[in-house]
């Protein structure tokens, strides 16, 4: 590699507004995030299927499919 060329690497904390703190290794010092994997809706498997204007319901039936299956 050459020298003088590549940033330097610092360790770094990132804080989410949830109060999650990770700590690893960056090129920026220390950094505040507004979402993480703690409190991110897919990750917490809280995230909800919205469906804009019956789009779902119209491929099922479309399809003949069943909402129990």
């Amino acid at each position: 590699m050459k020298p003088k060329i590549h940033p330097k690497y610092h360790p770094t904390q990132i804080t989410c507004a949830c109060g999650n703190v990770i700590d690893t290794q960056s090129t920026m010092k220390d950094f505040k995030v507004e979402i993480c994997s703690n409190c991110h809706p897919f990750y917490t498997g809280k995230q909800k299927l919205i469906d804009t204007a019956g789009r779902v319901e119209r491929f099922r039936q479309k399809y003949n499919l069943d909402k129990k299956k």
